[in-house]
């Protein structure tokens, strides 16, 4: 029986992850540690914690890109150095580690997607903070370390940006969504799923280590997003209005393009992940999003 740990197992995706492993029969052999239970900063713990595990997969991060404007050493803490604890523990006790990274490594700049191969080029604290994280899974675990990027991550578990809308819709008749942001929504669900898949293969032998872009296929904009939510809550899509990224500045730059190639899972036999509005609406499908009610408001 495969032992899994799975780190930030309190957040949506390390929830979601968790379900997913109970669903496929691996509950008992998983040890899913949240905050409280596991400080990934403390690299003694963290040793201690790896040890009796093959899959390791790291679902923990600093996820407060606004915050890591003001506190860059903090994000490097929890993205950078605590990857390279686990990474350093994974090593040594021979287990695989699927790492979570982001779209963010990128400048935002391009015009097509960006491979898994392009040249990283953070524009902010964030995005610097998880590419020291990869560069230390790319260095410590050469054969088993596999950095799986995604990005605009929605799902059952804590605040995102579908939960957001479908709630502001209760109380706003309109609402303005930025229009010039391009990117990848993609379900924690959908993503939970591929990383067991990952963790089940590499230790087969046969996803060769390296970088995956663990997104939706397609692309949108935020205000696409909302709409196409809209839709599927049973809401009117016109109460969204388009505006530009100007009217909402934020501490920490955003990516404008934020869009991932695919073409790394072919290394590992597996198909890119869904198209993002099939994705959307498999979530809603499963309950992760209630419809609206009688009245037009969410449920």
């Amino acid at each position: 029986m495969t032992r899994w740990l799975v780190t930030g197992a309190s957040g949506m995706l390390g929830r979601d992850l968790t379900g997913v492993l109970r669903a496929a029969g691996e509950g008992p052999a998983t040890t899913a540690l949240g905050r409280k239970e596991l400080d990934i900063t403390d690299r003694s713990q963290v040793l201690d914690a790896v040890a009796g595990h093959d899959v390791v997969v790291n679902a923990a991060a600093w996820t407060d890109v606004d915050g890591a404007e003001c506190d860059e050493a903090g994000a490097q803490a929890v993205n950078a150095t605590a990857v390279r604890h686990l990474a350093t523990a994974c090593a040594r006790h021979g287990a695989r580690l699927p790492h979570v990274s982001t779209d963010y490594v990128f400048p935002g700049d391009g015009t097509v997607p960006w491979s898994e191969t392009a040249a990283p080029d953070p524009v902010n604290a964030y995005g610097r903070s998880k590419l020291a994280g990869e560069r230390a899974v790319r260095e410590l675990l050469p054969a088993h370390g596999y950095t799986v990027r995604t990005a605009w991550l929605y799902g059952a578990h804590g605040a995102n940006f579908v939960a957001t809308m479908l709630r502001l819709a209760a109380s706003r008749e309109e609402l303005d969504v930025v229009d010039d942001q391009t990117g990848q929504p993609t379900w924690s669900g959908a993503l939970a799923a591929r990383l067991v898949a990952l963790g089940q293969s590499a230790l087969a032998g046969d996803a060769p280590s390296g970088i995956y872009h663990g997104t939706a296929t397609g692309r949108a904009t935020w205000c696409t997003l909302a709409r196409e939510a809209f839709v599927l809550a049973g809401l009117d899509p016109e109460r969204i209005r388009a505006v530009c990224s100007e009217r909402y500045p934020r501490p920490a730059p955003r990516p404008a393009w934020s869009v991932l190639g695919h073409e790394g899972w072919t290394r590992a036999g597996m198909a890119p992940l869904a198209p993002w509005r099939s994705m959307l609406a498999s979530a809603f499908a499963e309950g992760v999003f209630p419809a609206a009610r009688a009245d037009g408001r969410p449920g």
